[in-house]
């Protein structure tokens, strides 16, 4: 049995732990007692990955395991991890476990809400750890169904339609997905050889360019629509504010990067000839995404829609980097992806403990807070620093180096487009500091106000675990950094083949 497998193994018996506890608080202590476990594995695997990487020069996968699953169609459950899916297991692990704190006060079928929960987390470990495009797809499909009944039954506001908006647009990603999947297994055959879903047997061949013209497309909309690529955003911001606050932080956080890992794991790396060839289209819609978001926030006076818009243009700002192809960008734009994860899902907690408090998210009606409320209302202002991209915070260190990679291209189309994407700098930073200013600062709107309690126990286990993961590669990135590029080596042998 492989270690990777205790990344699925942990929340099983958590789920299965929870269907046995009697009351509100057994729900809470098997919950946090699992995520913490499954924090230290995650630890545990980045800490041993980075210290073979640096004893070996390591750049492949470790901790292998292959098991025939499905015979006849030459299924595998084939699991293994680079320094990449150890970084995102990583990061999963530490947005879950601040999820069930930010969700200690849950007491409506509290564990069923749990069960879903961790459910979900299971389908994201799982995803990460997988190297057969099969199982990939079957975990993948288990991070999303459970958002439906984590929005529609647990959620605010127009939870039913936000559901099942979010459902359809996922449907319809999937079945692009799946259409790209098989193609890629039908044109898997090496000379001759059995049809193959293992990801690094595929990686060995090439695929016919007829091939990847069709199915790279189908291949990076179908994750693009979970990374709300644009025009397929639009399930995004509605599903970010009916969802529950956990559920805000694993969907922004972790689910929108299933998205991206999986347009730059599969599409850009099994395709890379049609990745070339057509990059240049979906850097038009990312760039869109990115000052479309950014310039979609300003306009918003929800908390949770400004901070949707905002995670539509800051993983819009991901794909752009994986799209430029060049180990700098994708370094930078798999660094975004940590970044990203870290600082929405603070961000969402945040909402959430405000809302909780306020009972409002419209930004006008709050005021003068960060008197009242300042252990939260500092890491408010903290995580839009984050946001804006201010040195000494993650999202600096990754947005810079995307940029810088972006300009490697030396040709008037990656250079304007690079020019209008860094732009969206300035925007964030309007709408980060207007929200600052109207909600904490200046006077108290409301005398009730006055009344409100600051964070809990609880409540800061939550937020620090994700400002301290946020500062500690904002202050030292180069531990994070370094390990992505020695685990892009291989990837990028493959895919610079094609771009001279």
């Amino acid at each position: 049995m492989s270690f990777l497998n205790l990344f699925v193994a942990v929340p099983v018996l958590t789920v299965l732990g929870i269907m046995f506890t009697k009351d509100l608080k057994g729900t809470r202590i098997v919950s946090a007692i699992g995520m913490g476990i499954q924090l230290i594995l995650a630890v545990y695997l980045m800490v041993f990955y980075m210290s073979q990487a640096g004893v070996n020069n390591l750049h492949e996968i470790i901790f292998q395991s292959d098991s025939v699953w499905f015979p006849s169609l030459n299924i595998h459950y084939y699991v293994g991890v680079d320094g990449i899916a150890s970084a995102m297991i990583l990061l999963t692990a530490i947005v879950i476990f601040a999820g069930v704190f930010a969700s200690w006060k849950v007491e409506f079928l509290p564990r069923e809400f749990f069960i879903s929960l961790i459910v979900l987390a299971t389908g994201v470990f799982g995803f990460f750890i997988s190297l057969d495009l099969f199982t990939m797809l079957l975990y993948y499909e288990i991070a999303v169904i459970p958002m439906y009944l984590l929005i529609g039954i647990w959620g605010s506001g127009p939870k039913e339609k936000s559901a099942m908006k979010l459902t359809l647009m996922l449907m319809a990603g999937s079945a692009l997905l799946i259409a790209g999947l098989l193609g890629l297994y039908f044109n898997s055959s090496a000379e001759g050889g059995p049809l193959t879903f293992n990801l690094i047997e595929i990686s060995k061949i090439t695929i016919p360019i007829t091939a990847q013209r069709l199915f790279f497309p189908l291949t990076f909309i179908g994750f693009g629509v979970l990374g709300a690529l644009f025009p397929f955003h639009t399930w995004s911001p509605d599903g970010h504010a009916s969802a529950p606050t956990a559920v805000s932080m694993l969907h922004a956080g972790v689910l929108m990067k299933l998205g991206a890992y999986g347009c730059f794991r599969i599409a850009i790396f099994l395709m890379p000839e049609a990745a070339h060839e057509m990059s240049w289209f979906f850097i038009i819609l990312t760039a869109t995404s990115v000052i479309y978001g950014a310039f979609g926030a300003i306009q918003q006076k929800d908390l949770k829609y400004i901070n949707a818009y905002s995670s539509v243009s800051h993983v819009g700002l991901i794909l752009f980097g994986l799209l430029m192809m060049n180990s700098t960008a994708i370094d930078g734009a798999i660094m975004q992806m940590i970044s990203h994860g870290l600082m929405t899902a603070l961000f969402f907690a945040l909402i959430g403990m405000v809302y909780g408090r306020t009972h409002t998210r419209n930004v006008n009606e709050m005021g003068g807070l960060l008197k009242i409320i300042p252990f939260l209302g500092v890491m408010y202002i903290l995580a839009g620093f984050a946001s804006l991209g201010l040195p000494g915070f993650s999202g600096f260190v990754a947005e810079m180096t995307i940029f810088v990679g972006a300009f490697f291209h030396n040709d008037m189309f990656h250079r304007v487009a690079t020019i209008i994407v860094v732009s969206s700098i300035v925007v964030t930073a309007v709408y980060v500091l207007r929200v600052v200013g109207i909600m904490l600062l200046g006077p108290v709107r409301h005398e009730e106000h006055l009344k409100l309690k600051d964070a809990t126990w609880f409540e800061k286990v939550s937020t620090i675990t994700l400002l301290v993961s946020m500062a500690g590669i904002g202050l030292y990135p180069l531990w994070l950094s370094d390990t992505i590029l020695g685990s892009l080596q291989p990837i990028m042998e493959k895919i610079t083949m094609y771009l001279h």
